[in-house]
């Protein structure tokens, strides 16, 4: 059987998959319309203001919509978060102070948190450097949490608890909202006054909740990922109760600026738009995830997470054995890709990254995973993770390239 047989069989077999995944986009657009038509979300929103950014009706509004759909208190969308990194950055140093402790409990965080911690890097005013402590809860052998030991894990100095929703580079399972609930209950139990922080980035409209309505403190994530609709230019969030939003957004501007600050740059038609395409773009990075994993699985690759299972973010992971199939991959991924598809993508080091990566991104916002993207680190066992994408009939296009350039190594 050659690829396109191998793909149309998988699409003919996922059909009612997709279908369902239909169902549950319909779900997650009715609530952000109905947040639009509560703040009656007009044309006047869409200017923006210029220098100081003071009295933006139409970003004033839009975190309002957005506090409403994550189900917070508050939010603060804004264009001069530079990453979902910056994001999260900004509410560890917006709420931890020199002597508190930070505990990740699902093993190493993503690569680019690394250095904003104090793992690698020196001189650059990590929280470390800031006298924070850090522990992090190993997995467990079979790369699940330790659900014991966060059981007994959190202490007075335990201020907050980072929570990473995504598998990351690492070959875990994400977190379910779910699981999320449940690690929130524990630290609670142990100590009422700990933050539950969670990295939302790739999670976003993947279930029919956000970690903000099952009890986490401050949620943070990306606008080029999941809520930005693959139209947002640039941005981040964050969202959570009212105080928490102020502290984090306090370190993206200034004490005593805070959330008021920060001019739009006639984006806001953009953000709102983004968040209204956005769970349908999620729906669609679903679809090309569980064909994705279908096809490679048939092909006798291990893949995480498996074919049919319930999705926990736009990720999926292959393991492919060999930098030849990992480079293949990505190459065959950019080749057919709608910007930059004469470009051959090899291994480089990139700000923020332990390894070299090597990146297949042919995407209309630089950047962007919430369009069709893989990538992975030039490490054993060599997994590529495939992410986003706006339609999966284009993920199908390219992946039957994909699997005869992974085939021809």
């Amino acid at each position: 059987m050659n690829s396109s047989q191998q793909l149309k069989a998988a699409e003919k077999k996922l059909l009612p998959l997709f279908y369902d995944i239909d169902l549950a986009v319909k779900e997650n657009l009715n609530k952000v319309l109905d947040a639009l038509r509560r703040y009656r979300v007009g044309a006047h929103h869409f200017a923006g203001v210029t220098g100081y950014g003071h009295d933006d009706l139409g970003r004033q509004t839009l975190d309002q919509v957005f506090a409403d759909v994550m189900d917070a208190q508050a939010a603060a969308v804004r264009v001069q978060f530079v990453s979902g990194t910056h994001a999260i950055a900004c509410c560890l140093f917006g709420v931890l102070r020199p002597g508190d402790e930070m505990l990740a409990i699902a093993g190493a965080p993503y690569d680019t948190l690394e250095e904003v911690i104090g793992l690698r890097g020196s001189g650059q005013g990590s929280l470390q450097e800031f006298g924070i402590n850090y522990r992090q809860l190993p997995l467990t052998k079979e790369l699940t949490l330790d659900w014991q030991a966060l059981g007994q894990a959190i202490n007075n100095a335990t201020r907050l608890v980072l929570i990473q929703r995504s598998c990351g580079y690492s070959w875990r399972p994400s977190l379910s909202l779910a699981e999320i609930e449940k690690i929130i209950h524990l630290v609670k139990q142990q100590n009422p006054d700990t933050i539950c922080f969670v990295d939302n980035c790739y999670g976003e409209f993947v279930e029919d909740r956000e970690p903000t309505a099952v009890g986490a403190d401050l949620i943070a994530g990306s606008l080029i990922k999941n809520p930005g609709g693959t139209i947002v230019t640039a941005g981040g969030y964050v969202a959570g109760k009212a105080d928490l939003v102020e502290a984090a957004t306090c370190r993206l501007t200034a004490p005593g600026i805070g959330s008021s600050g920060g001019a739009t740059f006639e984006q806001n038609r953009l953000l709102f738009q983004g968040l209204f395409l956005a769970p349908q773009m999620v729906g669609e990075a679903l679809k090309g995830n569980h064909l994705t994993a279908y096809v490679f699985q048939e092909l006798g690759y291990p893949v995480n997470p498996l074919p049919i299972t319930p999705r926990r973010d736009v990720i999926q992971g292959i393991q492919l054995g060999s930098p030849e199939k990992l480079i293949a991959f990505c190459q065959a991924i950019q080749q057919h890709s709608p910007v930059g598809s004469y470009l051959n993508p090899v291994p480089a080091a990139m700000p923020g990254y332990e390894s070299q990566l090597v990146m297949a991104g042919g995407t209309f916002i630089d950047g962007s995973t919430s369009e069709f993207s893989a990538d992975g680190p030039l490490r054993e066992p060599y997994i590529v993770f495939c992410q986003g994408g706006t339609h999966w009939t284009h993920i199908a296009i390219a992946l039957e390239a994909a699997i005869e350039a992974v085939g021809a190594c």
